[in-house]
């Protein structure tokens, strides 16, 4: 069984993707279901499974994710109105795809708190 993901593939092109942003360790492209008027993941091209698989030595990598979120916002001229920038980790946290990346959303107000209508889940 391979653990490829659709972004391993996207980054090697095998996948197409509308490609805003990309440098020698970052990619950023918009997201196939948008939740938002814009709505672009940023993915290291390293692969990471969840932010538990972040090591020491990814703190660089992983803070440049946050650089070009910044980068994209004002280079698209949504970084004075705002927006939200999103990591998820694993089912219960909503990541669907096992390669870490950022959702950057903008171009409305957005609410808090996320998924308010949804049940709590039993921990423990």
């Amino acid at each position: 069984m391979s653990n490829t993901t659709i972004f391993d593939k996207i980054i090697s092109r095998e996948i197409d993707a509308d490609i805003v942003y990309e440098d020698d360790s970052a990619l950023a492209f918009k997201d196939i279901n948008p939740q938002a008027p814009v709505h672009l993941l940023i993915i290291p091209k390293k692969p990471i499974a969840t932010i538990n698989d972040i090591a020491e030595d990814d703190r660089e990598l992983v803070g440049h994710l946050f650089v070009v979120a910044r980068k994209i916002a004002q280079q698209h001229g949504f970084a004075k109105d705002g927006y939200r920038v999103v990591m998820n980790c694993n089912e219960d946290g909503g990541q669907s795809v096992y390669h870490i990346h950022l959702h950057l959303l903008a171009g409305q107000t957005l609410g808090w708190p996320p998924y308010a209508n949804s049940a709590p889940k039993q921990v423990g």
